[in-house]
Formats: structure tokens, sequence, C-alpha cells
């Protein structure tokens, strides 16, 4: 691989590093909302809703890893 492919997937592993950083905050803002609930609210559908979302975020989470990994790994 030429450098001039280098630097480009470099940034790009970049550019998704950050919105990993992005999302991992807004998955963090949603756990809290969820451990702030009541524990009457806990077995409700918003509960229900909110560890979904959480759960899809995780996988989001380590995909975006496995992206970032994969480009590493390309450009070694």
């Amino acid at each position: 691989m030429n450098n001039i492919r280098r630097k480009a997937l470099t940034k790009i592993a970049d550019r998704i590093s950050d919105l990993h950083e992005e999302l991992e905050a807004l998955m963090e803002e949603e756990q809290e909302y969820m451990d702030a609930m009541p524990e009457n609210l806990q077995t409700g559908e918003r509960y229900e809703k909110a560890e979904e979302a959480v759960s899809e975020l995780e996988d989001a989470l380590t995909s975006l890893e496995d992206a970032v990994g994969s480009i590493e790994s390309a450009t070694e």
C-alpha cells in the first residue's frame, strides 16, 4: 500500500474513533437515564426501550472498534 492510501485510511480511522467517542457519550447518557429510573418503572416499556438502546449502542461501538482495527491492520 502506498503512503497516500495509508494516510487516507489513517484519517478515516481517526474519524471513526471520533465518532466512537461521541457514540459512547450518548450511550453513557442513556445508561445514566436507565440507572436513574425508580424501581417501580424498571419493569416498564420505557426502561426496556432504554435497555435495548444501550445494548444496540454497545454493538455499534464494537463494530466501530472492529472497523478501526481492520483499517489499522490494512495499513501495516
